[in-house]
């Protein structure tokens, strides 16, 4: 998102004559009210302006004459193919992404939805794992190279990156690397830069990290385990971390364990509340990260730690690491169960 959203807000208090000004000489093409909060108030456009002058208002009448409190509007997060679809589907073009307490979090245009990205940003991909759990198919086989549909997982994920605009790549291997490396070369099959990094003993998902090259791109990391697919939208999580100042943030999704009796709550020998079969909300690590270098270029050389433990490291510095929450489809390919439903999962959505 490149145009700069927060120039076209204004507050309850500005006149349409503020709005008009903003809309003829912003490329958004709308101004977006909120409340001192940022919580969004309304939308307006150079048609919701024409009307309200059509019906009597001034150019000196309040903002909130004339806007719409009612936009369309997008849940903040949301991919940029769905975006595009509902602007097309209801003919605008921008709508507000708002969080879940109805704060703007953002303004994505059709435009800007539409470009083709391009990034320097490093993706670091996490590729050395024995696949244990799916043996017998990871005996001859680096679990990222095991086929799902036509492809290797890590493929998959390769391309997925790359129609996202980025192009700079970084893979962790340790286990059986030479296939990883036969395979996907230099990644010029694929117009892309691929540095490999090798762990001769696994230095868990952190420590890989301080095996980086110090020739790597000053600009926040993106890291993700090998044995994910997913189509979260990179190029938002890149977004928000930006825009939070973050040493690190976190993917997250929710998980749901529905406890399968009827859970009793006392007061020494007194029942003092019932509940049947409740359902207990959990948000868990989805394997995906973006790291400040800062943090990354701070990791020792041959340091064995895994994530989890770097960040809660971050955390006692009193560092900011955010949660993204993410909704798109996610699968970590653990089990065997995993990864036959990957074979289902793979033809409606990376192929």
């Amino acid at each position: 998102m490149m145009k700069d959203w927060k120039k076209v807000l204004l507050s309850p208090e500005h006149t349409i004559r503020d709005a008009l000004t903003i809309i003829n000489s912003e490329a958004l093409r709308v101004a977006v009210v909120v409340d001192g909060q940022h919580h969004l108030l309304g939308l307006i456009t150079d048609g919701d302006i024409r009307r309200a002058l059509l019906n009597n208002a001034t150019l000196e009448s309040s903002v909130e004459q004339v806007m719409n409190p009612n936009p369309i509007t997008a849940a903040a997060g949301t991919g940029k193919k769905e975006l595009v679809a509902l602007m097309q589907r209801y003919s605008i073009l921008s709508v507000p992404l708002i969080d879940q307490d109805g704060r703007l979090e953002s303004l994505e245009s059709l435009e800007e939805a539409l470009k083709p990205s391009n990034y320097n940003n490093p993706v670091f991909i996490m590729a050395g794992g024995f696949g244990t759990r799916l043996r017998p198919l990871t005996d001859h086989c680096p679990k990222p190279m095991l086929k799902v549909g036509e492809r290797p997982i890590l493929e998959i994920l390769l391309l997925t990156f790359i129609r996202s605009g980025f192009s700079n790549f970084y893979i962790s291997t340790h286990y059986m690397p030479e296939q990883i490396e036969a395979y996907f070369g230099d990644g010029a099959l694929w117009g892309v830069n691929i540095t490999y990094v090798h762990e001769e003993v696994p230095l868990g998902t952190g420590g890989a990290l301080g095996l980086l090259p110090e020739n790597i791109p000053e600009l926040p990391l993106i890291m993700i385990n090998g044995d994910v697919l997913t189509t979260v939208d990179f190029e938002r999580l890149l977004e928000f971390h930006n825009q939070h100042d973050a040493i690190a943030t976190m993917c997250v999704r929710e998980y749901d364990y529905q406890i399968p009796y009827g859970v009793v709550s006392g007061d020494g020998h007194r029942i003092t509340h019932m509940e049947e079969k409740p359902v207990q909300r959990f948000f868990v690590n989805a394997g995906i990260y973006v790291v400040d270098p800062e943090l990354y270029r701070a990791v020792p050389s041959q340091h064995r730690i895994d994530m989890p433990s770097l960040l809660e490291k971050q955390l006692e510095d009193g560092k900011d690491v955010l949660m993204f929450p993410i909704h798109e489809y996610w699968l970590d390919i653990g089990r065997m169960d995993d990864f036959h439903k990957a074979q289902l999962d793979v033809k409606g959505l990376f192929q």
